[in-house]
């Protein structure tokens, strides 16, 4: 996908593919009231084409292909500039079946749009500067949130709360670094010593302000992707049990058979709002027979890509052999020593251990409140706070605002050390553009096109 051509027409499904009671095709350019108009016939007399419509209104109608109506539809008119993507745009409303919707949208690409690559619509809409990069990324995490502090988190990304940190902190850095180009130009003037102190303290503090941003990294992701936690055990230990527990229904079969489940599930669960992806295993043993040793192999390789491990251990019987094993092989992860049937009499008796331990029956659903709580405090660092919520950073803003402090501390030794001041601008460049990337305002074009294919088409 290149940054232009900008005024061609396109056209997407903006809803899930699938049958529903409505879906939504979006048109948006300088030709969509035109592609409308051949498509769109009005019913009624307050109905109007397309192109003569006033802008956000709404008008009754059918479409039309080939001389016979396709579908009875909504036709949403918004006129440039006060749409998403900043150019005219048509939303039709149509019946949401998978056939009467594809015929919609082959009606608008044979009366002249294209059909719209994968998040044309938001890239048109950064390009057009109707929002910049990170809001265009908070819209995926809006659509992809799972949980309500991940929406919240998105809601503020959105509303431009990040957006505002970051091009304050690219105005301090641009403003040093035109102190120091002016002193370059001019080298007859000498930098004062009080003037070198201030630009000092703007630098300090950017970096200052990178370090906080920077320590919000790694519960950002785990909002945007979950938590990868893995449940494993001896057979019959309850694993399947505390699935549907976290999950809160029959997700899994329970069997008093050792050995039911022989292939791995994954689900994700909302633990004090935070995405925990679970995934059940089967039981670690010998196998005995070719479909469990395929199960106990996709057990190990999900123990590979473990964040956290649930470790459910059988409280009602005596620590084997196999129990010491697995308590050894796991010690090296994250993990939570789940004693289970705490219902029956405890005959277990676990060596010391460095891991929290919590005790359940997954059959009542008692001493859940306190395994969430584990697996929460496990994971999540410190309170979860509105303020946190703002400013949550993604991998690719971790990417820049790493390299724009590594630049910033170079320019900051090398005007402490009062070397060349050319030096310093160049250093203080390379952060002034790092930075940018976050926003987009020195973002490349391949940087662009790998953002917005993630995308889904319509968005």
């Amino acid at each position: 996908m290149s940054l232009t051509p900008l005024d061609d027409t396109i056209a997407a499904i903006a809803t899930p593919l699938g049958e529903g009671g409505l879906a939504v095709v979006r048109i948006s350019g300088d030709a969509a009231l035109q592609v409308a108009d051949k498509t769109f016939l009005p019913v009624g007399k307050n109905s109007r084409k397309p192109s003569e419509a006033d802008s956000h209104t709404i008008h009754y109608g059918k479409v039309m292909r080939a001389g016979r109506q396709v579908d009875e539809v909504l036709c949403a008119v918004m006129r440039a500039p006060r749409t998403f993507t900043r150019q005219d745009v048509v939303e039709i409303s149509c019946h949401g079946g998978i056939l009467s919707t594809k015929s919609v949208l082959d009606a608008i690409l044979e009366n002249g749009a294209r059909l719209a690559e994968p998040g044309e619509f938001t890239k048109r809409a950064f390009l057009n500067g109707r929002i910049d990069l990170t809001q265009a990324e908070a819209i995926a995490d809006l659509i992809h949130s799972r949980t309500e502090l991940a929406l919240t988190a998105a809601n503020e990304q959105l509303a431009g709360k990040l957006s505002q940190r970051i091009n304050q902190l690219r105005d301090d850095l641009m403003t040093t670094l035109a102190h120091i180009e002016a002193y370059i130009d001019f080298p007859e003037e000498h930098l004062e010593e009080e003037t070198r102190e201030q630009l000092l303290q703007r630098l300090e503090n950017g970096v200052k302000f990178m370090d906080e941003l920077l320590l919000t990294a790694n519960e950002g992701q785990i909002l945007r992707r979950g938590v990868r936690a893995v449940i494993v055990g001896r057979p019959n230990a309850g694993k399947s049990s505390l699935l549907n527990q976290l999950l809160g229904r029959d997700r899994a079969i329970v069997s008093h058979i050792p050995g039911t489940t022989r292939d791995t599930i994954e689900e994700t669960a909302n633990i004090r709002g935070i995405p925990v992806v679970l995934i059940d295993t089967a039981g670690l043993r010998e196998a005995r027979d070719e479909i469990e040793s395929e199960g106990i192999r996709r057990s190990h390789e999900s123990l590979a890509t473990a964040e956290v491990i649930l470790h459910v251990l059988d409280a009602s019987e005596a620590l084997t052999a196999e129990d010491e094993k697995f308590l050894a092989d796991f010690a090296s992860k994250k993990r939570i020593l789940v004693r289970n049937k705490m219902d029956l009499p405890a005959k277990l008796e676990l060596p010391a251990q460095d891991s929290p331990t919590v005790s359940v029956c997954s059959l009542t659903g008692k001493g859940l409140e306190e395994l969430k709580d584990a697996i929460k405090s496990l994971v999540w660092s410190g309170q979860i706070n509105n303020e946190m919520l703002q400013v949550m950073i993604n991998s690719r803003h971790q990417d820049a605002l790493k390299r724009t402090r590594a630049s910033t501390i170079l320019a900051l030794d090398a005007l402490r050390a009062d070397v060349f001041l050319d030096l310093v601008a160049v250093d203080l460049f390379v952060a002034v553009r790092a930075v940018g990337e976050i926003v987009g305002k020195t973002a490349t074009e391949d940087l662009l096109d790998k953002i917005f294919s993630q995308f889904c088409i319509g968005k």
